[in-house]
């Protein structure tokens, strides 16, 4: 099977990993809880900042958020070691900046996931994902934007929402735990 996952607040916890970032940056120290109830995939609102100003500060601190230690989700790296031991195809699609796709790519290998040549796309927007699902004839896809998976209907790719707060009102199949993943695998190629 052919398998395609967005990487941010999909695979690795980076809202929430930021979250982090900004308490310590802006000397505060808002709850676990606070992050748990934004709605929104921007997280500067419990910090007092606009848009303008949360939209600035993630552009100042993008080196720290993107590349130091931002944890995995529990399983994720063990879930998609599994699916390419057993000879699945396992793609990375992510809207991250083209500026940072060599860094990404090589920071997805040094934190444990299995990166083959050719299986990692990078540097397009949002709504450029479609052309690459598609080219790509995946079986499932899975992100943690319910705008991604919509432009998907029209393909017999299966969409699966990473469950966030912002995307609890949507209704396609959806993991909140990286465990629940493989109920999707319906081939052993091994």
């Amino acid at each position: 099977m052919r398998f395609g996952f967005d990487i941010d607040d999909t695979l690795i916890q980076l809202r929430q990993h930021a979250f982090t970032l900004y308490n310590k940056e802006l000397g505060q120290n808002i709850g676990q809880d606070v992050f748990e109830q934004i709605c929104r995939v921007e997280i500067h609102e419990p910090f007092g900042l606009t848009n303008e100003e949360g939209s600035a500060m993630w552009q100042r601190m993008n080196e720290q958020v993107y590349f130091t230690d931002c944890p995995s989700y529990e399983q994720a790296k063990e879930i998609l070691w599994q699916l390419t031991e057993a000879g699945h195809d396992v793609y990375y699609i992510t809207a991250r900046p083209e500026s940072s796709c060599l860094r990404t790519r090589q920071w997805m290998i040094d934190n444990g996931y299995p990166v083959k040549d050719g299986h990692f796309y990078c540097g397009m927007q949002d709504h450029e994902k479609l052309a690459i699902i598609e080219e790509l004839d995946l079986d499932v896809y899975v992100d943690d934007k319910p705008k991604i998976l919509h432009s998907l209907k029209e393909l017999r790719t299966i969409a699966v929402l990473r469950d966030q707060p912002y995307n609890r009102d949507e209704s396609f199949e959806r993991i909140t735990h990286w465990s629940q993943f493989m109920r999707y695998v319906t081939v052993d190629v091994k």
